[in-house]
């Protein structure tokens, strides 16, 4: 029984410190005017680089330090956060800027049971458990949803 507590409790901790290291990332810019979640959820090599256009605009106007931005990609718009996605360079741009990049875990779930394989994601994405979660998530912290 004791084994059992100390397992269940060592999970505990590591979802917990998980939890944090992703909170931190959403809090290392709490104090930012503005904060702004951009939605990626269509295929579209258009609506990719449009929501890559939009982020970077974001912080051409207000600066790096002075805007949040998270773009979460979830369905088909995860292709955008592919390792091989021909934006891999502009994503690396905008990280560098502070941009965060979020991967709905049941996007890439489904896509592996139809791939035979989870799909390759960009360095730079972060899993999160899901899109239109962290979406609600950052809403509540006072993010504008904007799905170009």
């Amino acid at each position: 029984m004791k084994r059992f507590i100390s397992r269940v409790m060592a999970v505990m901790l590591a979802v917990g410190l998980s939890m944090i290291s992703f909170q931190g990332v959403a809090a290392d810019k709490a104090f930012a005017d503005t904060k702004v979640v951009l939605q990626i959820s269509d295929p579209n090599p258009f609506k990719q680089t449009l929501v890559l256009n939009v982020a970077n605009n974001l912080i051409k106007h207000y600066g790096p330090d002075q805007v949040a931005i998270e773009i979460v990609a979830f369905g088909p718009g995860l292709r955008l956060l592919f390792k091989e996605n021909a934006n891999k360079g502009r994503i690396s741009s905008l990280v560098a800027n502070g941009v965060r990049f979020s991967a709905c875990s049941n996007t890439i779930r489904n896509m592996g049971k139809k791939l035979g394989h989870p799909p390759e994601l960009n360095s730079n994405a972060v899993k999160v458990s899901a899109g239109i979660v962290r979406i609600l998530e950052l809403k509540k912290q006072g993010y504008a949803l904007v799905k170009p």
